[in-house]
């Protein structure tokens, strides 16, 4: 039988079956289950109260995953969403992407439109969010690249578009594009992830 693991322990939470956010258990109280504001989360259109997700943390030989509902968000980074238990925890091995590395800048190249100048709110091996200023001459399903610094140096990454929203703290739009990684660019999105979430804990302890 699979349990919740201690207050403290980092989790995830997935939305889709291509990414996920870093979080922390901060408290259970029957379904109810608190846990602190996704570190990546500064896109909140894209999770909202009422939103099905998925909770999930590492085991030795799989994953524990408990289907929630997203019950309530806090104003800000610092703050704790709230979720509700749809059910029991169980072992799963379906593969989650985690997501993170933002703050870069990287192009995006849209056909029939000039490079557009972005920032890269975050990235997986699926797909990656940014922001820009200007809007984006493509809808949904459209074919796009984007030039990206990663942490072994810029790549180009060729995908779909999956999303084009307003954002929410400030003019622009963010962007969100889909793409399927071979294992060379899933390596270096792995280290990229892996070198940002080294320097976000040294910013942390200084």
């Amino acid at each position: 039988m699979v349990e919740l693991p201690p207050v403290g322990t980092p989790v995830f939470l997935a939305a889709d079956a291509e990414s996920s956010y870093r979080s922390r258990l901060e408290e259970v109280d029957g379904t109810q289950i608190t846990v602190a504001a996704p570190l990546e989360t500064t896109d909140r259109i894209t999770l909202q109260p009422g939103q099905k997700l998925e909770l999930f943390w590492a085991q030795s030989r799989a994953r524990a995953v408990v289907p929630c509902q997203l019950v309530s968000t806090g104003d800000d980074a610092s703050s704790r969403w709230l979720l509700k238990a749809l059910g029991a925890p169980v072992s799963s091995n379906r593969r989650q992407f985690v997501r993170g590395g933002g703050g870069g800048a990287l192009h995006l190249l849209a056909e029939e439109q000039d490079p557009l100048g972005a920032r890269l709110l975050d990235i997986s091996e699926g797909g990656l969010r940014c922001w820009t200023e200007h809007a984006v001459q493509a809808a949904v399903n459209d074919r796009i690249q984007a030039a990206v610094s990663l942490h072994g140096g810029q790549v180009e990454i060729d995908g779909v578009v999956h999303a084009v929203r307003d954002a929410w703290d400030m003019p622009g739009y963010n962007v969100v594009m889909r793409f399927q990684a071979e294992e060379a660019l899933a390596q270096s999105i792995r280290q990229h992830i892996f070198a940002a979430e080294i320097a976000e804990r040294r910013r942390g302890q200084g």
